[in-house]
């Protein structure tokens, strides 16, 4: 929908897309749907849900044996966006460096993105 013919709408570091083919194997899900949700101190929250069935609206990517779908709504905000997945001594999870966020809470929870007209200017080059 927002693609840039050639590039993918997210890419995946190699930590994240083996923990995405590990979360598929061990769940039997063909991949992950990522979108966007209203919440969180800063507007909105990414959410990550197991998918059996294939929405034929979503941008799928594939990668080393990992499955992402992007929703529909969620494509504008997510293109452009590296998912990496850190463990550290405190904590384990995905982590999204995303070019579109204009502004983040404190706890990394929630993002502002930058506004429709900016978005589409953008991905218009």
């Amino acid at each position: 929908m927002f693609g840039i013919p050639g590039k993918q709408a997210v890419s995946l570091t190699p930590a994240a897309a083996a923990q995405i083919a590990k979360l598929m194997a061990r769940d039997g899900s063909s991949g992950l749907r990522i979108g966007v949700k209203k919440g969180g101190c800063a507007g909105m929250e990414y959410t990550m849900d197991y998918v059996t069935e294939v929405d034929p609206l979503d941008e799928r990517v594939e990668q080393d044996g990992a499955v992402v779908m992007i929703a529909p709504m969620a494509q504008m905000f997510l293109f452009g966006t590296e998912i990496d997945y850190e463990v550290s001594l405190l904590e384990s999870g995905f982590k999204f460096r995303n070019p579109n966020v204009a502004d983040a809470c404190g706890c990394g929870e929630s993002i502002k993105f930058k506004d429709v007209e900016e978005l589409s200017a953008e991905q218009r080059g």
